[in-house]
Parts: structure tokens; sequence; C-alpha cells
């Protein structure tokens, strides 16, 4: 009888943890690299919306090494950043539809290319494929006055346009997206 309960005992306990895995998984925000978003509303009150994962400097060299140039980065950490579009948008002087898609960019030390992707819900950055990306374009690249510790999106609003800054080390880049 003794063996039963502790059999029992046990596959209660081995059920338990398989079913509480699941939403354990999903808090995300004990991650070393937590979730963040980025929003703009343009002045006809369409939107850019951007989740993606905040790593920290945590005394790294970031560019050039854990971000290496010339290699296709996914903008964050865990799973690729998704950029999210309720409006048709130029940037680059490319149009790009409303719709959703994952933003991905090629790092240098001077300048940085944009990657939108049709291919979404990706985990890290993918094996390159160009035939996924919706297009490619140039980003201003500029240094920034201190460091940042935490990569960050942001976004500055001007009417029509959503000027998006993508923040981490010393570098900004940016892109300048525009409602049609």
């Amino acid at each position: 009888m003794r063996k039963q309960a502790i059999a029992l005992c046990t596959l209660l306990l081995a059920a338990i943890t398989i079913l509480a895995a699941p939403g354990m998984a999903q808090d995300k925000s004990s991650r070393p690299s937590p979730p963040a978003s980025a929003h703009c509303a343009f002045a006809n009150g369409k939107t850019i919306h951007v989740d993606y994962s905040s790593p920290r400097m945590n005394g790294r060299k970031i560019m050039g090494e854990l971000v290496p140039f010339g290699k296709v980065w996914r903008a964050g950490a865990n799973e690729a950043t998704t950029f999210v579009i309720d409006t048709n948008v130029t940037v680059g002087g490319k149009a790009v539809p409303a719709g959703s898609y994952t933003l991905f960019t090629v790092p240098n030390a001077d300048n940085w290319t944009l990657i939108i992707s049709k291919k979404t819900g990706e985990w890290g950055i993918p094996d390159a494929c160009e035939a996924d990306d919706f297009l490619r374009t140039d980003m201003k690249v500029s240094k920034l006055s201190s460091p940042v510790e935490n990569f960050t999106i942001s976004f500055k609003n001007s009417g029509n346009t959503c000027t998006m800054l993508m923040n981490w080390e010393t570098t900004s880049a940016s892109a300048t997206f525009t409602a049609k």
C-alpha cells in the first residue's frame, strides 16, 4: 500500500510539474533580456508597434563583438523583433503596406541596414534568406554622447512621420517611416 501511495504521489508531482512548466515559460519578465515595446501614432491616428527583448550591456563590448558587424541581427534578444503597422508607410523611399512583419538589422561601424521581413513568429536570428525580405533600406547611424546600458527601440513623432531609434552602447541607428 505504501509503495502505491509513493508511486501515486510521484506521478501526481510529475503531472503538476509538466502542467505548470508552460505557465512558467510564459513569464518573460524574469529573463536577462526582458520584453519591451515601442509605439508611435501618426497624425491620422494610425500606428506602428514594435515588440522586442531588451538585452543589457553588463560590462560587455556590444557593437562589433556581441553584435557582430556585417551580419544579420534580430534587433534585440530572444524572439525576433515584431513590427506591426496599421497603415501603409514609406521608409527609405520604399512602400510598406499595413501588416505584421519582423525587423532585423545588419549593423556596421558607420552604417546599418534595416530589414523588414515578411516571415513572422521567428525565434532568434534565422538563416539569412533574402527571399523572406520585404525590403532592405539604409539607416542613419550616429554616436551617442554617453553609453546606453539597455538596448532600446523608441520613436520620435512629428505629425505624419515616426522616426524609429535603436540605441545601445554608444550607437544610435534610425529610420523614418512616413504614413501615406
